[in-house]
This record gives structure tokens, sequence and C-alpha cells, in this order.
């Protein structure tokens, strides 16, 4: 069902003054014509902007009447489309009266729009995602960053995985303590021992990584996903990796 339009606007300002032109305005121009279904609304929105376009009225009566369009469904994209093709027959100096406005009205889907996956995933974390994982980049499948949080005491890094990506099984060695300590703070991934179930990973979660241990872990197949690398101290540490995680034994994951 059509939502219906109702406007007081005529009786707000004028009905007092002048009645029957709040009725024409109230009752019959946004009462029944913008009420006959014969076109739609989105339509009726694009044709009064274009008509308030070409007789080169650029106050708030346009602004409304651009905002309505935003809200009945007519994108940036549309909107920017619409200006320029009207731009050929009302001429350059209203078309860009009428962008001023276009812009500040679809202002938030535009900034919406130039956001990469990165960036928005960016906005949803605390921890910086950091620079490309180049270094270590031969012992992961997919693009991974790193981010240094400590680097005094005990070093702490902030590794994100892009959807699909995973590090080689690798394991931790040491002579006497070691292992290394995960928590996940942003998105959705696994953390996996040899010979054991893969666990979940989502912001929280924290996994104790022993010395010693076969393991891997990365994002889900659809999650951006970060966690913090904690590294423990230990005698005769070392990093070992090895093969990759196969696309066999990470499909099998939800």
């Amino acid at each position: 069902m059509v939502k219906k339009i109702v406007q007081t606007a005529g009786r707000d300002a004028l009905g007092d003054f002048s009645p029957m032109f709040a009725h024409l305005n109230d009752d019959v121009l946004f009462g029944e014509v913008w009420n006959d279904e014969t076109i739609s609304l989105k339509q009726r929105c694009i044709i009064t902007v274009v008509a308030l376009a070409a007789e080169g009225i650029t106050d708030p009566s346009l602004q409304y009447h651009l905002i309505n369009a935003r809200n009945s469904g007519v994108t940036r994209e549309e909107i920017s489309a619409i200006i320029t093709h009207c731009a050929m027959y009302i001429g350059w100096p209203r078309a860009w009266a009428v962008f001023r406005l276009a812009k500040e009205v679809w202002k938030d889907e535009e900034k919406a729009v130039e956001l990469t996956e990165k960036e928005k995933y960016q906005k949803e974390i605390f921890f910086p995602i950091g620079a490309p994982n180049d270094a270590f980049a031969e012992y992961f499948v997919g693009q991974s960053y790193l981010a240094p949080v400590s680097k005094d005491q005990v070093s702490v890094f902030n590794v994100t995985f892009e959807p699909g990506c995973r590090n080689n099984w690798h394991i931790h060695k040491a002579e006497q303590g070691g292992g290394q300590i995960l928590i996940c703070v942003g998105g959705r991934g696994y953390y996996q021992e040899e010979g054991k179930n893969a666990v979940e990973m989502t912001p929280g979660t924290v996994i104790n990584i022993p010395a010693n241990v076969k393991h891997w872990h990365g994002a889900a197949k659809d999650s951006w996903f970060s966690h913090l690398a904690i590294e423990v101290e230990g005698l005769g540490t070392e990093n070992e990796w090895l093969e990759s995680v196969t696309d066999e034994e990470y499909g099998r994951l939800a």
C-alpha cells in the first residue's frame, strides 16, 4: 500500500491569512494531485525537482523536494544524472545551483559510497588495521595487515585478515615457556590446532596457544577478522612456518 501524502504547511503558514490558498495547497495539490497513483511517488518527486530547477527556484522549496526525492528512493547517481540531463535544457548556472543543494541532501550517501570495505571495517574496530603484512605474505593465503600496538615489555600486534584469509599451519617453538595469546577484537574467524575441531573466534574470544603446538588462525569466508597477537616470553623461542591450510580443509568450516 502506497503511503498517503499529508501536508499541513499551507494551513500552518496561511490558514488565517488565506484559507483558500491553504486549502488548495494542502488538500488539492498535496492531498489529491500528489496522492494520485497514476504515476509513482518517485516519478512525481523527479518531475517536481525538474520543474522547480527549470524555473530557477533554488530556495527551501527545492531543498524540500530534493529531500522528498531522496526519501522516495532517488539515489545519488540518479539525481546526478537527472540534473546533468536538465542542464542541457535549463542552463548551466541553474544546474550548478541545484547541484549545490543536492550535494548537501545526499552527502551521507556520498560518503558511504566512497568508503572501501577496509575503511568500513576500520570504523567497526578500535585498533588500527595497519599496513599490508608484506614481510609474512608468503605464509598467508589472502591479504593480511599488521599494526604494532606495543613493542615495550610485551610485544602486541593487531593482525587483520580480509575475508577468506588465513595463515599457514605453524608452531611457536620454545624450550621453556613461550607460546602465544590471541584476543579477537573484530569480525569473525577461526583458530584450529592439529587434530582438533576449529574454534570460532568473535570479539572477546581469548585463545591461549601452548608452545610446540601446530595450529593456524584466520578469517571466516564472509567476514573480516582481527586479533591481538601477544607473544609469551620463553627460552629458545622461534616460529616454524609449515604448509598452507588447503581449500578443502578451509572449505569445511561454516
